[in-house]
């Protein structure tokens, strides 16, 4: 009969896998609108015009080098309100998009949104506006103090539906404006 003998020596791995904490939400909307494009694209171009109509927004701060940061607001079921804040960067600005997406040394809070411009005739416009939030963190008591008892799951639900209502409003006052603006101008 054959003995083996088998030694195993277990090392301290640099690659340990390190689980996160995180909350996701995104929503999308497609709207038409009585206006030009350029007018549709000059408004999405002025950040303050997302201060003054998207709820939730605090404030939005542009930092010297032209990154942008957001501070947002969120009503969470369960848990309550939470503030984050998020830098992003403009990635593609064009006649007909316009994108930010997180900065690129962002790791926690993740903020991306998208408009597309297109012309369906001289003065009607399809738009398509999107959001995407991401909050990661290392452990859910560094969003909130109720963050594990909740859940990620249970969390990303309610922002999703906070987001969700954050960009219905928005679509709403900002279709009102630009058509409002239009009828000013003829």
């Amino acid at each position: 009969m054959d003995n083996y003998c088998f030694s195993l020596t277990i090392y301290h791995s640099p690659f340990t896998i390190k689980t996160m904490f995180m909350i996701r939400a995104a929503t999308s909307d497609k709207f038409e609108v009585k206006n030009s494009i350029e007018q549709v694209r000059e408004f999405f171009s002025d950040i303050r015009n997302f201060i003054e109509l998207m709820p939730n927004v605090e404030s939005i701060y542009r930092n010297p080098d032209g990154t942008l940061r957001w501070t947002i607001r969120a009503k969470i079921p369960l848990i309550g309100a939470i503030q984050q804040s998020f830098s992003v960067e403009l990635w593609e600005n064009t006649d007909e998009r316009i994108e930010w997406i997180p900065r690129a040394n962002e790791k926690q809070n993740l903020l991306r949104y998208a408009a597309d411009f297109i012309e369906k005739s001289g003065n009607t416009t399809l738009i398509h506006f999107s959001q995407t939030v991401e909050l990661r963190h290392n452990s859910a008591r560094e969003l909130h103090l109720l963050a594990g008892l909740a859940g990620e799951r249970r969390i990303s639900q309610g922002m999703q539906w906070e987001v969700g209502g954050m960009i219905k409003s928005f679509v709403q006052k900002a279709k009102q404006k630009l058509e409002t603006t239009d009828k000013q101008q003829k």
